[in-house]
Parts: C-alpha cells; sequence; structure tokens
C-alpha cells in the first residue's frame, strides 16, 4: 500500500520526493529611476510597454527538468498586464543576444491561462513549464503588454549587466528583433526557480555583488564565479547604491530580507557581503555610530534568517581608500571596526573575507591596483574572479 501512495504522489507532482523548487536565478526588485526607465517611444506620458514587447536573458545557476517564473511588480504604480510571456534559448546560448532558437519557444502559462495580471505590490509565479535547463545556461524571457503599464512607477533591476531588447508588437514567438532597441537593463522579471535537489545560495549585497565593473553580457560577477565551482544554485540579491540601514537605490536589508532573503525559494545558506555604502555615505563625524548601527543590523539579520534555519555567512568589507566620495579616515576606521566583528567568532556561521583578498598588502586601506576598476571602489572581473574563487566550496555542502 505505501508503494502504491509512493507512486501517486510521484505522478501526482511531477517530481521525485528528493526534489523541490529552488530560486536558480534572481534579480532584486527595485523602484526604476527616471535614467533607467524604457526609452522612447517604450515610455509614454502616463504608461510604458504599450503595444510592445521585451526580451531578456537569464544566466541560471542549477539545472532541472522543469522550471517557472517570478515576475514582480513591488514597486509598480499600477496593475502590471501581462499579455503573453515567452521562453526559449538564445541563439547560439549566448548572453544578451536578441535572436532565440525557433523551435525552442515555449509558451508561459498562469494557472492555465495565456496571459495575467500581476496587482500592484505583488508578484506572480508561472505555471510550472516543460523546460529543462541545465547549470551555467543562459534563457531568454519575452513578455507582451498589450496596453502597457499605466504608470511611470515600474519595477526593473536596472544594474542587469546584461543586454534586453525592447520593440513595438506581440513578439513572444519571434525568431529574432530586427530593429530593436537594446537596454542593459532587466524589467519585471525577478526569478527563476527549477526542479532540483540542489539548495540555494542567497547573495544579500550592493553594487560589488551586483557586478559594477564586471563585464556587459560576460556573467563575471563574483557570484557568477562562485556558482561555476559549487553544486548549489547561487541567487543574485544585490543593487548597486543599496544599504543596510536606510533606503537607497532599492530598499533597505532589514526591510527587504523577507523578500530577498526568506522568501526565497529554496535557500538554505545567505552570505550578506554589505555595509560600504552605509559607511561611505554616512557624515564622517558620525561615521563611529553607523558602524555600531551596522553590527547590530547584522545580529537582526542572524536571528531571522536562523529562525528560518538559514546558515549566514559574513563578508568583510572591502577597501575604498582613494575613493573620492567615500575616503576618510572616520569612515576608514569605521570599516576596521565593522569587519573586526565580521571576523570575531561566534557572530557569523562562517567569514569570507573579501577584505583580505582584495586589498593591497602595501597599503591595506586600498584595492590591489589589479583588482581596482579605476574608481578604488568597485573590482574588475580579476577582482571579482579572485573573490568568487576565494569562498570555500565546502562551506555549501548539505549537513
Amino acid at each position: 500500500m505505501l508503494a502504491v501512495l509512493t507512486a501517486l504522489f510521484v505522478g501526482a507532482s511531477g517530481r521525485p520526493p528528493s526534489s523541490h523548487w529552488v530560486a536558480t536565478w534572481t534579480s532584486m526588485p527595485q523602484l526604476t529611476e527616471p535614467s533607467n526607465m524604457p526609452p522612447a517611444p517604450f515610455t509614454g506620458t502616463d504608461r510604458v510597454l504599450d503595444n510592445a514587447s521585451v526580451r531578456q536573458t537569464a544566466h541560471v545557476s542549477v539545472g532541472g527538468p522543469r522550471i517557472r517564473l517570478r515576475f514582480s511588480n513591488a514597486f509598480g504604480g499600477a496593475v502590471l498586464p501581462l499579455s503573453a510571456v515567452s521562453v526559449a534559448r538564445p541563439a547560439g546560448g549566448a548572453a544578451g543576444v536578441s535572436a532565440v532558437v525557433p523551435d525552442s519557444v515555449v509558451p508561459v502559462t498562469f494557472h492555465g491561462k495565456p496571459s495575467t495580471v500581476v496587482p500592484m505590490g505583488a508578484q506572480v509565479v508561472s505555471d510550472p513549464l516543460p523546460f529543462p535547463v541545465r547549470a551555467g545556461e543562459n534563457i531568454a524571457v519575452t513578455a507582451y503588454l498589450a496596453h502597457g503599464q499605466a504608470s511611470l512607477s515600474i519595477t526593473s533591476h536596472p544594474g542587469s549587466r546584461t543586454t534586453s531588447y525592447l520593440l513595438a508588437g506581440d513578439q513572444v514567438s519571434a525568431p529574432d528583433l530586427p530593429g530593436a532597441t537594446p537596454v542593459d537593463h532587466w524589467y519585471f522579471l525577478s526569478g527563476i526557480e527549477t526542479l532540483s535537489p540542489a539548495s540555494a545560495v542567497a547573495v544579500i549585497g550592493d553594487s560589488i555583488s551586483d557586478g559594477r565593473g564586471s563585464t556587459t553580457n560576460g556573467n563575471d560577477r563574483w557570484p557568477d564565479i562562485l556558482a561555476s565551482r559549487i553544486p548549489s544554485a547561487v541567487v543574485n540579491q544585490a543593487a548597486g547604491g543599496n544599504r543596510v540601514l536606510q533606503d537607497g537605490l532599492g530598499p533597505n536589508v532589514l526591510a527587504r530580507l523577507d523578500r530577498d532573503l526568506l522568501a526565497t525559494s529554496g535557500v538554505s545558506w545567505a552570505i550578506v557581503f554589505e555595509g560600504v555604502n552605509d559607511i561611505g555615505t554616512a557624515a564622517p563625524a558620525d561615521a563611529d555610530t553607523v558602524a555600531a548601527q551596522l553590527i547590530d543590523a547584522y545580529d537582526q539579520i542572524l536571528v531571522r534568517a536562523h529562525a528560518q534555519e538559514i546558515r549566514v555567512y559574513g563578508a568583510t568589507i572591502t577597501p575604498f581608500g582613494g575613493n573620492t566620495g567615500y575616503d576618510t579616515p572616520e569612515r576608514e576606521a569605521a570599516r576596521q571596526r565593522v569587519n573586526a566583528w565580521i571576523r570575531e567568532p561566534g557572530h557569523f556561521d562562517a567569514v569570507l573575507d573579501f577584505d583580505r583578498v582584495a586589498r593591497d598588502p602595501a597599503t591595506p586601506e586600498r584595492l590591489l591596483p589589479a583588482y581596482d576598476v579605476g574608481d578604488h571602489l568597485h573590482l574588475n572581473p580579476a577582482g571579482y574572479r579572485a573573490l568568487g574563487s576565494s569562498v570555500p566550496v565546502q562551506l555549501f555542502r548539505a549537513s
């Protein structure tokens, strides 16, 4: 009888008992700033993407036999009407291309329907799709909005470091988009999940994790490097300009923790690599106070994540010596205070000493010149490769 029930369960769910839905790719939702809105004619006086399609590429971290998509309207000023959506394999398997393999296009449904409306502040998860993916594969997602979103407040991820394409009309089945407008942003698409026995690592970070200084369409951010080394999913929940304590570009970490970490499917580990913007934007006289507040905030993250049985690894804040906006003696002292707490045993479940990896041994308050993109704050691809390669793989073995 037990064998019969087990067979019925597997047949009904479409997956073996050991697999589960796990996030394999994410983009942290943000309110789109005016400079990152879709260009004309895709932004009008009162709506965006009216009778237009957006095709965007996502680089998944683990594979599985089926996928489902998440679309976010977290910051939308009106409902988000998705008229049609498809997934496909990009031509040549490349990121940031407008063409797809014609016979690979699969329509996306929502509760069996070809379209859906995402309420303001909400997200929607698609039906499971018969679309197998491999670890490290690029996939193309095309969304069509027949009547646009009736607001100039929309949800996106500006720092995609991946090229998307905008074109008038319904293009969800089009093999290519000649004449499309390229934009290096993601719009509305916030996650891809797959069926897998793997667990996910969520990276909570700022522009250094979002990949400023990395190669557009190169997928060489440090979380990408980590994903290539471990069998777990790595999902990037970082955004340029983000802060732990106060809103910056996107909500502060304490405000977005439930959405971007605790509610992300299949997460077993988190890496917290954030705080440089809190220190760097503090008035020099307030830097020590901000350091103390950051330490309190890290403790809150640990308490809330541990309640969900998520292990949390703390990464030390990398140097910013020489950066025009951030570098003062008071802020450097604050960075050192925070890093000393991160390194102290008994706080984080493990420490990733990114400061030690990235700093110049001759002048440890500065980045190693070979890793510096040029602004003395962000890293270049070599620097990101060093960070991603420094993370011990044994930290992500199942208990």
